[in-house]
C-alpha cells in the first residue's frame, strides 16, 4: 500500500494538470529504507508528448546524485497520461527500473465517468503489475 501526504497527492495532481495535454513526470524522494514519500521533485518531460514521458538524462544523474548525498531514495515515480486510464502501458513496464518504487500514474482523461483525473499506485517488478490501494493521510 502506499501511504501519501494529502499535500504530496496535492501536488502531484496538479502537475499533472499543468503539464497537460503533454504528460507530466516525476519523483517523491524519501530516506532510503523508509518507504515513506516526503520530497516532492517535479521533473521535466525531455520528450514533451502527449504519450510518452522521458527524464531528462542530465536532471536524472543530477537528482540521483542529490538522492544519495541525501540518504534518499525515490519512493514514488510518477507520471500522467492525458488520453488513456491511470494503468501502466507496455511501454511504462518495460522501463520500470526501481523494483522498490511506487508507481504512481494519474490520469488527465476522464475515461471511467467518474470524473477528470484518476490517481492510482503500481508496483512493477520483472514485467509484473500489481495495483495497491492508495491511502492519503494529512501527515506521517
Amino acid at each position: 500500500m502506499l501511504t501519501i501526504t494529502q499535500a504530496l497527492y496535492d501536488k502531484i495532481v496538479a502537475h499533472a494538470r499543468e503539464d497537460h495535454p503533454d504528460e507530466a513526470c516525476g519523483v517523491v524522494a524519501g530516506p532510503v529504507g523508509s518507504g515513506r514519500p516526503e520530497r516532492f521533485i517535479p521533473m521535466v518531460n525531455a520528450a514533451r508528448s502527449p504519450t510518452f514521458y522521458e527524464f531528462d538524462s542530465q536532471d536524472l544523474l543530477k537528482l540521483y546524485r542529490e538522492m544519495d548525498d541525501n540518504d534518499e531514495e525515490p519512493v514514488v515515480i510518477y507520471h500522467s497520461h492525458t488520453a488513456t486510464e491511470a494503468h501502466p502501458s507496455r511501454t511504462d513496464i518495460d522501463l520500470a527500473s526501481e523494483p522498490g518504487a511506487h508507481y504512481v500514474l494519474v490520469s488527465t482523461a476522464d475515461t471511467d465517468g467518474l470524473g477528470e483525473f484518476q490517481f492510482r499506485s503500481f508496483r512493477i517488478v520483472e514485467g509484473e503489475v500489481t495495483e495497491e490501494e492508495v491511502e492519503v493521510v494529512e501527515a506521517y
